[in-house]
Order: C-alpha cells, then structure tokens, then sequence
C-alpha cells in the first residue's frame, strides 16, 4: 500500500468510524442504555482505525524525516496529514478522560485553587453511569462463560474491559472537572473534557438559578446564541452576558454564545458565590 492510498484509506476508515464513537458518547451522556455488543463494536472499530492509522503515521514520519524534517515537525506533519482535527479531539478527550481516574481516585480537583468554589453537575447522570457499569460488568462476565473460542474471548474481554473503562473515565472526568467560580469573579463552565469555556468577570451580565428542562444533545445552540450545555436533560443556571462569548464544540466547530444555560447540583450556591466575588471585586 502506498503512502497515499494508505493516507487515504485511513481518512476514509476515520470518516467512518467518527460518527460512531460521538454517537457512542452523546448516548452515554443523555442516559441512553447502550447493549454491551453495541460498545463492544464501537470501540473495536475505533481499536481497528487505530492500528490502520498508526501503520500510515508510521510512513508517512519515516518519508518526512527522509525529507530531512526534524523529528518533532515530521510527527505534527503526519498527524495532520492523517487525522482530521475531530478525531484528534476525540482522542485527546478519551486520554484526559482516563487520566481523571487518576485525579478522582487521589480526590483531587482539575483546576480548582484555593479560594475557588467548586460546583459539581454530575448528580442527574450518576446513577445511571453506574447502573450502565454495572450492567457492563455483568454482561462481561457473562460472555466471559458463553463463548467457547480462546481468541475470540481473549478479544471480546479486552475490549469489554475497555468499554467498562470508557464509561467510567467519562464519569471521573466530569466529576474532577467541576465549575469553578474564581474568587476575581470569573466562571468557569466544564463538562469533563469535552467543553470548556471561561467567562470573564466584565463578561457577566446577571446570573439566575432557572431550572429548565431542554431537548438535543449536549451542547445545543439556538439562533439568537442561547448555549445550553444539558446534563441529563436538564440545566439550572441561566447566565445572560454583556457580550457574544466565543466557545468551542466538542468536535473543534466554533460557535459564539449570548447567554449560557448550564446544569450545577447546587445552582443556589454558585449564583450566590458568583455575585458576591463580583460584588467584591473592583
């Protein structure tokens, strides 16, 4: 296989498995209970994309460096060449992901000082990420029992273990990733590693607890620039800001937000410590 049919088989391979994995995620983050052949497949095509990519990356380095490029420079070169910007994202979210096991099993919290409130927003999805794990768990198990064939159950328990993974690291990632109210009056709203904005202290308009309870998916945007960022199937701060704030998408689209309706487990106690950082902050 040449360099550039090998590229382009792996672009193809990626376009197709993409839609799969987000379909994956967006189903675990709206409570969507998901058989475990469906994560068994959707995480054995990404496993397969995954091994194709690796060999072109592996070709595409070696004909860079021949061309005398650095080592640094012909690695960002082949990536771009290879993987689209989505994908990309897609993989740095899974390796924060697990690596927030880490950070939840020393019970520390991902940008969090000292001063700052921490405001959780995982109460509407926790019993059913773990009600989905422990479903997972038994089908493993299961499966562990009802297929005969040695290669076949070595293959089907790695990626079952990794579904198992997945899930969990998803959960960790939203739960050492809280919001954060800065004691400067600045707020930070997350969702695990898939959305990030921060909203400057002058860019706060007003900020109310108001319990909606909205349809789509996890980030939905309408015309007018209203942001909702939906934790099973609802939010319960609306914050309205003095101008457009520009945010980005889990996949890398870019959009801009007017006001922002986000989901807090305790949305009395951030709109309290929001006010009053302004309130005291000149």
């Amino acid at each position: 296989m040449s360099a550039v049919r090998g590229m382009r088989a792996a672009r193809i391979a990626v376009t197709a498995v993409v839609p799969a994995e987000l379909l994956l995620v967006v189903c675990l983050v709206a409570g969507v209970r998901l058989p475990g052949w469906a994560l068994v497949v959707a995480e054995g095509l990404v496993l397969g994309v995954l091994l194709l990519e690796a060999r072109v990356l592996g070709r595409l380095y070696a004909d860079r460096r021949a061309r005398g490029a650095r080592r640094g420079e012909a690695a960002r070169e082949a990536v771009r060449a290879v993987v689209p910007v989505q994908v990309r994202r897609l993989l740095v979210h899974e390796l924060r992901a697990t690596a927030s096991l880490g950070w939840w099993a020393l019970r520390r919290k991902h940008g969090v000082r000292a001063g700052d409130l921490a405001a959780g927003y995982t109460g509407p999805q926790t019993a059913m990420m773990y009600g989905m794990l422990f479903v997972s768990v038994i089908e493993t198990v299961a499966l562990a029992f009802l297929i005969p064939w040695p290669a076949v159950h070595r293959v089907v328990l790695v990626l079952d273990v990794y579904g198992v993974l997945i899930v969990l690291a998803l959960h960790a990632a939203c739960v050492v990733r809280p919001h954060v109210v800065r004691s400067d009056g600045s707020l930070r709203i997350r969702y695990g590693a898939l959305f990030d904005l921060v909203v400057p202290p002058d860019a706060v308009a007003s900020v109310r607890v108001d319990r909606r309870y909205p349809e789509g998916r996890l980030v939905t945007v309408s015309e007018d620039g209203v942001l909702d960022l939906i934790v099973g199937s609802q939010t319960t701060v609306t914050l309205e800001l003095t101008r457009p704030l520009p945010f980005t998408r889990p996949l890398g689209a870019r959009g801009e937000a007017r006001v922002v309706r986000f989901h807090a487990d305790d949305p009395a106690a951030l709109v309290a410590a929001l006010k009053e950082a302004k309130a005291v902050t000149p």
